[in-house]
């Protein structure tokens, strides 16, 4: 009699290959091996520091001591602090008259410089010299520039006009002025260059129909070059907004005696920063003005995006 073995009781099933990945989930396992790295990288460098600096603004630390835990005292420091509010005023004063001014400018000049062919490319490099100079010694040539005679050359040049002097960076009246003066010039090369990209990606099948339809250069300005310039202007609206927010080279470099004076009158919120940060070593209070500030680019960012959006 023949008993039946092992392998004829238990019944055996085909080995099912291992599923094969799709071509998409293939190539996103792919991009995401790739991006891995630096988006880690931007998680250490960008978010870590930022929650750090919100734990910090709760602490009382100045670099020789642990940290020390004082929940939202520096925030009411902060909040009932004069000088505070004077450096948040000088800020926005920065933000609100630096941005549009600088953007009328250099859609001014990009205009008519896109126009222009007779030594176009060294107009552009000329314009766009500015912005690649260090900002350091561009803030020492202008802090010479105005200077009281005979070392000043404008108040020199106003003498020579029978103008009198100008107190441009001891006047708590015409320091911030004098000094936004110096940053929209500093920012102005890129901000054209930006706006001459944009002007070179319109078609120009838009204006020739135009111009056969008989339309004026002002009417085809407001019908077809400012709707289509609407996403440069967008960007170019949160980047000098930024830059603006963010002024300190040009402060710092101006009024070296005193900086942010005379009185107070030019610091801006990344100046009192550093001063807190690196003077008084109150390193608490100075992450809690940090934070103070990354909600104001937060906010004024989103705003602006907001406002500008394309309501279509």
């Amino acid at each position: 009699m023949v008993h039946p073995t092992e392998s004829d009781t238990i019944p055996t099933h085909p080995i099912q290959p291992a599923p094969r990945l799709s071509m998409r989930t293939r190539s996103a396992i792919w991009v995401w091996s790739f991006l891995a790295i630096p988006v880690l990288f931007y998680c250490v460098i960008r978010f870590y520091p930022t929650f750090n600096a919100f734990w910090l603004s709760l602490t009382d630390w100045d670099l020789m001591s642990d940290a020390e835990f004082i929940g939202f005292e520096n925030y009411r420091r902060m909040f009932a602090d004069p000088g505070f509010w004077q450096t948040f005023r000088n800020t926005f004063a920065y933000l609100i008259y630096g941005t549009p001014i600088s953007l009328l400018i250099a859609f001014v000049v990009a205009y008519y410089l896109d126009r222009v062919r007779f030594a176009h490319n060294f107009l552009r490099a000329l314009y766009f010299m500015p912005y690649i100079t260090t900002a350091a010694a561009m803030a020492w040539v202008w802090r010479w520039f105005y200077q009281p005679p005979p070392t000043g050359l404008i108040n020199s040049a106003l003498g020579e006009l029978g103008f009198g002097q100008i107190e441009f960076l001891g006047s708590t009246t015409n320091a911030l002025p004098a000094i936004m003066v110096t940053a929209i010039w500093a920012g102005l090369g890129f901000q054209i260059i930006i706006f001459m990209a944009g002007l070179r990606a319109i078609p120009d099948t838009y204006y020739e129909a135009a111009r056969i339809d008989g339309l004026g250069e002002w009417t085809i300005l407001r019908k077809i070059t400012l709707p289509l310039l609407k996403p440069t202007t967008v960007f170019l609206v949160v980047f000098i907004s930024i830059a603006f927010l963010r002024i300190f080279d040009q402060v710092y470099n101006m009024t070296t005696n005193d900086p942010g004076g005379p009185l107070g009158s030019t610091k801006p919120l990344v100046l009192m920063i550093y001063q807190t940060a690196f003077s008084s070593y109150d390193m608490g209070y100075a992450a809690a003005q940090t934070v103070v500030l990354f909600t104001i680019l937060l906010v004024v960012s989103l705003l602006q995006l907001w406002i500008l959006r394309d309501r279509a």
